[in-house]
């Protein structure tokens, strides 16, 4: 009889497997052909946004590194570049943080000579000797996550099994141990699913210790652990197609060929952080983009609709803790 793993173990495999996973070899692109779209393929708006952010952050932090993780094809760092002020971008190192393959090659063409590469987060500290201003833009969301459904027995994680040739079959398993997560401390109905991104914490532990000075922003979608399970019995995890939204069983079909999704817990990540943070800010995306630049066109008041992206995104500022 096959071993059930968790679903943490089959998300990783169908993401960031070196063969055949999504990110590392499938991968269609990002944008009207790929198989996802990012809110700064829609506007320049973000772009400009996180150019005064950066702008601001380098000046008071005195860090002329600046690291992009997760870069997906280049054109936010791009952007970002040019919108920095002349007097700070002519003295801008640009760090491009990435693991994907398909994807460090469209990003070599867009910025050419203007980056420099690394594949971890410790290699481009190490580079910056670790003061750097770092930005990310739906990072999160594609680290896998742990499920879990509230049950009359309490907390049970989703297990899953994949006979050959055959369907994945689900199973509920009780944890010898819960993550360290805020979700389990709210009061969440009998049946409620719900996603940690246990796989985040462990790989912010990883570099972290090593960040000394500057400033961190972090975009994806999500909110905090009060607002993100609000109607979403189900939870949050999803797939995507070219374009095409996946949801139940069908995200274990073709794995490797599509996109996993979970919504980010942006109190896990203030949590997580907390060790070498000082202060941390959490707004709503269109509260971050109206507080640093002003909108041009329809596709900007697309994204600052508080009905809408501005509303599902949000956007986490935070300082580096000064050493003791």
């Amino acid at each position: 009889m096959e071993t059930a793993i968790r679903f943490e173990e089959f998300m990783q495999r169908a993401l960031h497997d070196p063969d055949h996973g999504y990110y590392a070899k499938r991968i269609h692109g990002i944008g009207r052909r790929g198989d996802f779209t990012t809110a700064p393929v829609i506007s320049s708006m973000p772009a400009r946004a996180i150019a005064r952010w950066a702008a601001a952050a380098m000046r008071e932090s005195g860090c002329p590194d600046l690291i992009e993780f997760g870069p997906g094809n280049g054109a936010l760092a791009a952007a970002v570049l040019k919108h920095l002020p002349w007097h700070i971008r002519w003295r801008t190192r640009l760090h491009l943080v990435e693991t994907s393959e398909p994807l460090s090659r469209i990003q070599r063409e867009t910025l050419g000579t203007k980056a420099c590469w690394h594949r971890s987060p410790v290699e481009a500290l190490s580079a910056c000797h670790g003061r750097a201003v770092i930005f990310s833009n739906e990072l999160v969301d594609a680290f896998p996550v742990r499920r879990f459904q509230n049950t009359a027995q309490g907390w049970q994680e989703l297990m899953i099994n994949i006979p050959t040739g055959l369907d994945v079959v689900e199973s509920l398993k009780k944890p010898t141990r819960l993550p360290s997560s805020s979700s389990f401390h709210q009061p969440h109905r009998i049946g409620q699913w719900i996603e940690v991104h246990e796989s985040y914490q462990h790989w912010l532990a990883e570099w972290m210790p090593l960040w000394k000075a500057g400033r961190m922003l972090t975009i994806d979608y999500g909110n905090s652990a009060e607002k993100i399970y609000h109607r979403r019995p189900t939870g949050t995890i999803r797939g995507y197609h070219f374009q095409q939204l996946i949801e139940g069983a069908e995200i274990y079909r073709h794995p490797g060929h599509r996109d996993l999704t979970a919504d980010v817990n942006f109190t896990d990540l203030i949590d997580w952080t907390r060790p070498w943070t000082g202060a941390s800010r959490l707004l709503s995306f269109a509260d971050f983009l109206q507080s640093h630049t002003k909108p041009r066109d329809e596709s900007d008041r697309f994204l600052i609709d508080q009905h809408g992206a501005g509303a599902a995104f949000m956007a986490l500022e935070q300082s580096c803790k000064k050493p003791a």
